[in-house]
């Protein structure tokens, strides 16, 4: 009985570690267009639910309406849900969890092994992005690569200093990739 018991401790302790974890993790991580996250409501069995960033930025969730989260953590998210609610509940205690990163993707194009979109799981460089896309293959000019990012709606081009950024030089060419930027090797 005192082994099971120890057993439980320790697990709940596993547990607990886990889940403050992923609650920093979630809090450090900004919502993107494609996410989904599941909203609930302590206390009140009809506000669960399962919801996705729609494109316009927002999601949708009952009571509240349409509410604006893409760039936002889910503790933002969290305060923006609740002061909607608050006009229909007293007190509402909100909780705001990443259930599935979908948005938060780049792409690599070009001659690469695989070419296609790159999950951004995390801060991600060039290439570390090139990397999961297999290498380079044979007809590569590896002197052309390039990152196109949109800035304020406005499409620029970040040059990659391949050669050099690989022998240590050109170490601001490694930039950390946005969501939805594009990685061109020609």
């Amino acid at each position: 009985m005192k082994i099971s018991r120890n057993i439980m401790l320790a697990m709940l302790c596993v547990v607990s570690l886990l889940q403050s974890s992923l609650l920093y993790a979630d809090d450090m991580y900004r919502l993107h267009y494609g996410d989904t996250v599941f909203v609930s409501v302590w206390g009140e069995d009809t506000l669960q639910k399962e919801v996705r960033v729609l494109p316009d930025g927002s999601v949708t969730f009952p009571l509240a309406g349409r509410v604006d989260v893409v760039n936002e953590t889910t503790t933002e998210a969290q305060k923006r849900i609740t002061e909607k609610l608050k006009a229909y509940l007293k007190d509402p205690q909100v909780t705001v969890v990443v259930t599935m990163i979908e948005g938060n993707r780049a792409y690599v194009i070009g001659k690469v092994l695989k070419s296609g979109p790159i999950l951004l799981s995390g801060p991600t460089t060039v290439l570390q992005a090139l990397s999961q896309a297999g290498g380079f293959d044979r007809f590569a000019d590896l002197s052309g690569i390039k990152v196109l990012r949109n800035v304020d709606g406005k499409p620029s081009v970040l040059p990659v200093h391949y050669d050099r950024l690989i022998h240590g030089a050109s170490l601001d060419s490694n930039v950390v990739l946005q969501p939805s930027d594009t990685i061109l090797v020609p």
